[in-house]
């Protein structure tokens, strides 16, 4: 880094909010932050170094819309038709349409610029069938539902890894963008990743995506080496080495007959020229991606400053956006408290037991069964003072026959007071694999009937076991934040 540009970094965030204070005034939200970050020239990992989270987050501040919560706009969606084409298997719809995940894209259009700059829930979600009054855990329960989607084939946007289709390697569980679809609906799905993308880096809330790390280091703007590509396909530079190094005559490697294709990242064969062109391969593999690439960084656009992503590495901005993918219990105890019950009782001390003998994947199972969610914010910052609160409640009798209760609009776990540790166990592993419809009794009777409920206004029950909850100073959590 020359002197000039170590000069400069002092100045960056001044002239960064320069540039804010006129992002409304100019066709690109983001250009002259961009225009800065570029006249500085400040490398990335010194910007890291010398403050690059808080400038990022002096940024993002900057730009916060502050509106009332009675104001964020409500979708109406339809999760029913969902579950049945996951059960059939296949797409929900043509091109994924009808999954959560496409009924929100198209509802995307409706929402005004500023409307995605809120630091909080950026919409109200109300499901076909399942009575809630969303204050936040509907909210969530909807970001769960497409990162899940997105991962289980309900949508064409996702392809595993190379790898993880041939069953060996590292990354057999990544996903990488589909670089097959390329119609202007495909695009569009696209845009909106990024704009959940964005939305995650906003408020703090993860995602549970898993993409390999070549996405991540496209998004924020750094170039793909054949080392990259190595480490989701791990067959494909030792074929092609193979190919260039062989010494075999002209005549031994015509009879051999080898066909002259190599698969690509969706599985496809491209046909080779007889000639080997090592270069232009290459480029067409370090490249494949660059127009889906391209659309999720025009949506990750409507929220965040794009062009200050350069910042960070492709693994930094995967935290960013995912948290970590294990989560760590400690700092869910934390931001725990409790409600009829001492924190040293036997009983909180089983569940925590409990906790600490769950795998990732159940702990995964609670976090979505209590909030919604599948991953913890990074910090306690970002839980937004947001509690884990666990209440006792007597009214069960006898206890151990009940399962847990769950409120994901107020990250409340309602629990009987189970007479021993296996008890406990035995109905929380339940609740978390099986109980996950926010009303069972509405989508039973819509999921039998076929057909879809009308916007019924079912939410008494809900509501009136959430008031016990909201009525002991707890006024805030009604807020939705």
């Amino acid at each position: 880094v020359s002197g000039v540009q170590l000069h400069s970094c002092p100045y960056v965030s001044s002239a960064l909010r320069h540039g804010l204070r006129s992002r409304r005034s100019t066709g690109n939200r983001w250009h002259r932050v961009g225009v800065h970050a570029h006249v500085t020239g400040v490398h990335s990992t010194r910007v890291h170094q010398e403050g690059g989270g808080e400038f990022w987050r002096e940024t993002l501040s900057g730009s916060v819309t502050l509106v009332c919560d009675h104001d964020v706009s409500s979708v109406l969606l339809c999760s029913v038709q969902v579950k049945r084409s996951r059960s059939k298997g296949g797409l929900a719809g043509p091109d994924g349409t009808k999954s959560v995940f496409g009924q929100m894209c198209s509802k995307m259009a409706s929402f005004s610029p500023d409307s995605l700059l809120l630091p909080h829930r950026v919409w109200k979600v109300k499901f076909v069938g399942e009575s809630v009054d969303d204050c936040g855990g509907g909210y969530s329960e909807s970001i769960a539902e497409m990162c899940e989607e997105l991962q289980n084939a309900l949508t064409p946007l996702l392809i595993v890894t190379p790898n993880g289709r041939d069953e060996s390697g590292a990354n057999r569980d990544c996903f990488l963008l589909n670089p097959a679809v390329k119609s202007s609906l495909h695009f569009s799905m696209f845009r909106f990743l990024g704009v959940l993308l964005g939305i995650a880096i906003r408020t703090g809330s993860p995602l549970s995506l898993n993409l390999a790390e070549p996405v991540w280091k496209q998004l924020a703007g750094m170039n793909l080496t054949i080392a990259d590509l190595s480490e989701v396909d791990k067959d494909f530079i030792p074929g092609l080495m193979y190919i260039r190094d062989n010494e075999a005559t002209a005549e031994e490697f015509e009879a051999m007959t080898l066909p002259f294709t190599v698969p690509n990242a969706s599985g496809q064969d491209i046909q080779l020229s007889v000639v080997y062109l090592q270069r232009s391969f290459f480029y067409h593999r370090l490249h494949e991606f660059d127009e889906q690439v391209s659309a999720v960084r025009e949506g990750m656009a409507r929220v965040v400053p794009v062009p200050l992503l350069s910042l960070f590495t492709g693994y930094e901005l995967e935290t960013m956006v995912c948290g970590s993918p294990d989560i760590p219990l400690h700092l869910l105890k934390s931001v725990a408290t409790y409600k009829g019950v001492e924190p040293m009782a036997p009983l909180i001390q089983w569940f925590w037991e409990v906790m600490e003998s769950f795998s990732n994947t159940e702990r995964s199972l609670f976090l979505r069964f209590v909030w919604g969610r599948t991953r913890l914010p990074r910090t306690i910052a970002d839980f937004r003072g947001r509690d884990f609160v666990v209440q006792v409640l007597d009214k069960y009798n006898p206890p151990d026959h009940f399962l847990p209760e769950s409120y994901t609009c107020f990250f409340l776990l309602k629990l009987p007071r189970y007479s021993c540790r296996q008890v406990l166990e035995e109905k929380l592993k339940y609740a978390i694999h099986f109980c996950k419809s926010i009303d069972t009794d509405d989508y039973a009777r819509i999921a039998l009937s076929g057909e879809p409920a009308a916007d019924d206004s079912s939410e008494d029950s809900d509501n009136e076991d959430a008031d016990s909850f909201a009525s002991d100073s707890t006024q805030d959590y009604l807020t939705g934040h």
